[in-house]
């Protein structure tokens, strides 16, 4: 399966595993988005956006729907106490699912207006909820439903849900996306996806340097994809960043260097770090999701 891997760095070669071949998990999707690993339910759940769906899927029982009517979820995570945590297109907010199934929103305006439509999420190990709020899931009713932008930008924002105070943190992106923490949660990336929206627009992730209030400096273009545009992406514990793209999920170190690529036959949304020992990687692309053992393993998170 050496087809599979575009190799520009060596070093790539001592994180994936060569004989792995790309599986085919479920292929009955619109857009796949959002996965997030349960390791004590032994479960992935991820989110078909437009079929207006969470997904699930077991090693042993593969795929079926986890939530009919999700009200267009796009990004998912886990908070402190395993609780699932969701960016919600149709509900324009942020949404925590508790442990007997009730769905609490945990943010869906700033200074009276409401949210653009949260995309992705991350919490912190301190417990607060950073997301990103670019807008795709009201520009047409696929994704959600169309409706006005009230916020004055397109905003990183971090929660605290013990108090319930919002605040950005960053105020300057063009499209917002997937965002993740360095392993030692020393820095925050972020991708910018304005690129969709036009090809002279980012298609990069940034990197800042956080500080301990949660505020953050420093910004700096960390990568840039050579082949359409960073969407989700996650972290590994050596620090390197798997990023989805058009071709594929590309591979960059901790100083932005390219190490190589996953490709595969459809575009990637989103990536996750799953099973037992968090070293299979699961890959939402387009309508399916995707799977591949690596020699590495995911940064630890909830």
């Amino acid at each position: 399966m050496a087809g599979i891997y575009e190799r520009h760095e060596k070093e790539f070669g001592n994180l994936i595993q060569g004989s792995a071949k790309l599986e085919t998990l479920f292929s009955d999707c619109r857009w796949a988005e959002g996965p997030v690993w349960f390791g004590d339910a032994n479960q992935l759940i991820w989110s078909d956006i437009p079929n207006n769906r969470l997904m699930r899927w077991t090693p042993d029982g593969g795929a079926s729907v986890f939530r009919h009517n999700s009200n267009y979820i796009n990004g998912n995570t886990r908070d402190r106490e395993g609780r699932l945590v969701s960016c919600s297109h149709g509900g324009r907010n942020v949404v925590r699912t508790e442990l007997d199934g009730t769905i609490t929103v945990l943010a869906d305006s700033y200074r009276g207006k409401k949210l653009n439509a949260p995309n992705d999420v991350v919490v912190k190990s301190d417990g607060t909820i950073w997301f990103t709020d670019p807008g795709y899931g009201i520009l047409s009713d696929y994704e959600g439903y169309k409706g006005e932008f009230e916020q004055d930008g397109c905003y990183v924002f971090c929660l605290d849900p013990a108090t319930g105070t919002l605040k950005v943190v960053v105020d300057d992106f063009i499209r917002p996306n997937g965002l993740a923490f360095s392993p030692d949660e020393s820095i925050l990336y972020v991708a910018d996806s304005a690129y969709s929206h036009g090809e002279d627009l980012p298609r990069h992730i940034r990197a800042f340097d956080v500080h301990a209030d949660n505020t953050v400096g420093n910004s700096r273009v960390f990568c840039v994809t050579d082949v359409g545009l960073p969407d989700g992406f996650r972290v590994d514990d050596r620090g390197n960043i798997w990023t989805s793209a058009w071709d594929g999920v590309h591979c960059f170190n901790p100083s932005g260097v390219l190490l190589g690529k996953i490709l595969t036959p459809d575009s990637v949304a989103n990536v996750e770090f799953g099973g037992p020992r968090r070293n299979r990687l699961f890959i939402c692309a387009t309508q399916s999701l995707h799977s591949i053992y690596l020699a590495v393993n995911g940064a630890r998170r909830p």
